[in-house]
C-alpha cells in the first residue's frame, strides 16, 4: 500500500487503521525529557530486577490505576501487579497461566483482530467468537437498517449459547476476554452488562479478563458510564476476575512497551513472574515511568491526571468533527465516547448481493471490494469489520487519532468526496 506523503505520495492512502494517537508529541516529548533528567543513573539498575517489576513502580502504578479506574470499593495490592513488555505480553502470559494448550477463549464480536495471533501462536488456544446479535433482544433488520448499540452487548444468553456449542464440539472454554472500553466499537459496556459477564464467569468457573487498555481514554464520561471490572467485582476479586492494561494507548507510549496485569488469583502469581522473565521491562524504562507516574503538575496534582484531561479534550474534538462529517454524509455509526475509534456502517456502498454465491463468500467479497476501493481510489485506509469477526459486512473501524493534523483534515475531505461520487453514480 502506498501511504500518504505530502511530497512524494500526495495521493497515497491515509493510515486510519492503526490504533495509535498521533496528537500528543508536543505534550509527551518535553515532559519525558524532563522526567528522564530528573535523577542520575541509579546503581541498582545495572543488576537483575524483580521479574514482575520494581517495587516502587508497582506501587506508583497501582496508585495510578486506583485513580484512573475510579476504584472506590477496591484497593489494589502491588503484589498482585505484574509489569511486562506490553499488553499483549502480559495477556499472553496470563492466558498461559490460566489454561492448557487447546483450551478456548471466548471473545464478543467484533474484536481486536490481533487477539487471534496473540493467543494462538504460542499459547495454542482456540478463539471462540461470541456473536451477540441474536440474543441481544435488540431489533435488527436487513442491511439497510442501522444496528443499535445494544445488539453488540454480550448477554448471559449469548455466552451460554457459545459455551454449549463449544462443548458440543469438544472444546473447553477457560477464558472470557472482554475489551472494555471496546475496541473497535469506541464505547464502554454498561455496568449491568459487565456485571452479568462477571457473574456468569464465576457461576461457570470461567476466567474473565477485562482488557481496559483504553480506560484512560474515556472522553465523554457522562455518556460512557465506564465502570471498571475491578470495581464491579467487589472488594475481593477472587480467582476468576483479572485485568490487563498498558501505556500504549492512553499515553501514546507504545514504543516504551509497558503493560500491566492485575490478579488476586494466588495460583497465577508465581507462573506470571516466571513467564515474565522473558518479557521484562528494562530497568531504565521502569525508572522513567515511575518518575512519570509520581510527577506533579503546576497545580500540585498528578501530571498523569492533567495529561489525560488534555488528551480527552483533543480526542473529543476530533471525534466530534468526524461524527459531524459522517452525519453530513448520511453514514450511520455508533456514537463513540471511549477509545480512539468510530465504528462506521458503510453497508449502503456494498455491491448488490449475488444470490448465486455462498453467503459467507459473498459477504467477504463485497466487503473486500469496498475496502480496496476506499483505499486505492479514495486514499482512506480503515479496518474492515469482517477481519474483526463482525456479523454483518460493510462495517469499518476508523482510528481518528492515527493521523497528523494535516492528514486528519485531508481525511475529512476525502470522506466527503467518496460519498459525493457514490451518490452521483
Amino acid at each position: 500500500v502506498q501511504t500518504y506523503c505530502p511530497e512524494t505520495a500526495p495521493d497515497g492512502a491515509l493510515q486510519l487503521g492503526v490504533a495509535e494517537n498521533q496528537m500528543l508529541e508536543d505534550l509527551l516529548v518535553p515532559s519525558l525529557t524532563k522526567f528522564g533528567q530528573a535523577q542520575d543513573f541509579l546503581a541498582d539498575c545495572i543488576y537483575y530486577q524483580p521479574t514482575h517489576g520494581r517495587p516502587a513502580l508497582r506501587e506508583a502504578f497501582c496508585n495510578y490505576l486506583q485513580r484512573t479506574l475510579n476504584l472506590n470499593h477496591k484497593t489494589l495490592d502491588p503484589e498482585g501487579l505484574v509489569l511486562g513488555a506490553g499488553c499483549n505480553a502480559v495477556l499472553e502470559n496470563l492466558c498461559i497461566s490460566l489454561t492448557e494448550p487447546g483450551d478456548a477463549v471466548m471473545i464478543p464480536t467484533p474484536y481486536y483482530a490481533a487477539f487471534e495471533f496473540d493467543l494462538v501462536a504460542r499459547a495454542s488456544l482456540q478463539i471462540l467468537p461470541v456473536n451477540t446479535f441474536e440474543c441481544s433482544g435488540a431489533t435488527i433488520g436487513d442491511e439497510a437498517v442501522p444496528i443499535p448499540v445494544q445488539a453488540y452487548f454480550p448477554t448471559k444468553a449469548s455466552l451460554n449459547k457459545t459455551l454449549i456449542q463449544a462443548r458440543n464440539n469438544g472444546l473447553t472454554p477457560r477464558v472470557l476476554l472482554i475489551s472494555h472500553p471496546n475496541n473497535p466499537l469506541g464505547i464502554s459496556y454498561p455496568p449491568s452488562v459487565m456485571k452479568d459477564c462477571i457473574d456468569w464467569c464465576r457461576d461457570n468457573h470461567i476466567h474473565l479478563i477485562s482488557d481496559e487498555i483504553y480506560a484512560g481514554s474515556v472522553y465523554v464520561e457522562e455518556e460512557a458510564n465506564f465502570v471498571s471490572a475491578l470495581e464491579l467485582a467487589g472488594p475481593s476479586l477472587g480467582d476468576y476476575v483479572h485485568l490487563v492494561y498498558a501505556l500504549s494507548k492512553d499515553f501514546a507510549l507504545s514504543g516504551l512497551r509497558v503493560g500491566a496485569c492485575y490478579s488476586e488469583n494466588m495460583h497465577t502469581r508465581l507462573p506470571m513472574q516466571k513467564l515474565n522473565d522473558l518479557g521484562q521491562i528494562s530497568s531504565q524504562t521502569q525508572v522513567l515511568v515511575q518518575e512519570m507516574m509520581t510527577a506533579k503538575d503546576d497545580n500540585g496534582g498528578f501530571w498523569t491526571d492533567s495529561f489525560l484531561q488534555e488528551n480527552h479534550k483533543r480526542i473529543r474534538n476530533r471525534n466530534e468533527r468526524w461524527q459531524a462529517t459522517l452525519d453530513q454524509c448520511g453514514i450511520p455509526y455508533l456514537k463513540a465516547n471511549s477509545g480512539l475509534f468510530v465504528w462506521m456502517d458503510f453497508s449502503q456502498f456494498l455491491e448488490p448481493i449475488d444470490p448465486a454465491e455462498d453467503q459467507q463468500e459473498s459477504m467477504e467479497k463485497r466487503e473486500r471490494t469496498l475496502y480496496l476501493q476506499l483505499m486505492n481510489e479514495y486514499g482512506l485506509l480503515f479496518t474492515p469489520g469482517l477481519s474483526m469477526r463482525n456479523e454483518r459486512p460493510g462495517f469499518f473501524r476508523c482510528v481518528f487519532t492515527a493521523a497528523s493534523d494535516e492528514e486528519y483534515e485531508l481525511s475529512l475531505k476525502r470522506l466527503v468526496h467518496f460519498v459525493n461520487v457514490k451518490k452521483q453514480g
